[in-house]
């Protein structure tokens, strides 16, 4: 089997600034306060993905899943440790990453499809079916600082899934638009998967990481927690939110008594 991706040993921190201005964190500093604190947003994590498997990462929030999508896709470092990918790269991480407000969408597209790789030949050749995917209508030759969440959705969408890749990312990608859209969305992303693609499916729905992939990587504060089966990822993840549910109610029974 090929390696689309691999992932060893993979650590990223970051740090928080407890004060804004020079002048806050000087005062700070002289009366000897902490003026900032690091912590490992994903914490020593290592996994293989052969070409053509479909795997859903899933977490709570917060856990590290868009952090480290961001590291597969190239956009991030890690501080330690290394991830390897093998071809083209595309799909949508953050809903109107990389548009102009000012630009229109039809500007935007250009320069998106660019940015994703796509050669001036290849955007001339699938503008029409991109237009056709998002469906914007006339809002297409409006400023993108104008739309509506959903509508940069549409956009960024239609353009990532019309590159030709070998891994496909896709962060939370239905979580904004409207239901018609979404099933048009999740039709599409079965191709992608169907025909080869490595797909890493980033969600919070267990009902469409079942349809979608074969395997799981559950991350919990930043740490590897499972990877396997998707039915029992999503057993282990269900199962640990239930504990911490049972856990507070304990806590709020007790301080009932």
């Amino acid at each position: 089997m090929v390696h689309s991706i691999v992932a060893e040993n993979v650590s990223k921190y970051f740090t928080l600034r407890y004060h804004r201005t020079f002048k806050e964190v000087t005062v700070a500093k002289l009366r000897g306060q902490q003026t900032g604190d690091t912590f490992k947003a994903i914490d020593d994590v290592s996994f293989t993905v052969e070409q053509g498997e479909s795997i859903g990462l899933m977490g709570l929030n917060g856990s590290g899943k868009s952090t480290l999508l961001k590291m597969i896709n190239g956009v991030m470092r890690p501080d330690e440790g290394s991830v390897l990918t093998r071809g083209r790269i595309a799909g949508l991480i953050a809903t109107g990453a990389g548009f102009h407000p000012q630009l229109t969408g039809r500007e935007n597209l250009y320069l998106n499809a660019a940015i994703l790789g796509m050669t001036e030949r290849e955007i001339a050749r699938k503008f029409d079916d991109i237009v056709e995917f998002a469906e914007l209508g006339r809002t297409l030759d409006g400023p993108v600082g104008h739309y509506s969440s959903g509508q940069k959705a549409r956009l960024g969408f239609a353009i990532a899934v019309h590159v030709d890749s070998d891994i496909f990312l896709a962060d939370e990608v239905l979580a904004v638009g409207d239901k018609p859209f979404k099933v048009k969305c999740m039709a599409r992303m079965r191709e992608i998967r169907d025909s080869g693609r490595t797909l890493f499916y980033v969600s919070h729905s267990a009902a469409s990481v079942k349809k979608m992939c074969d395997r799981v990587i559950v991350l919990e504060q930043g740490k590897l927690a499972f990877d396997g089966a998707t039915a029992d990822g999503i057993r282990f993840l269900e199962y640990g939110a239930a504990n911490d549910e049972d856990e507070v109610a304990d806590e709020e029974i007790g301080n009932d008594v």
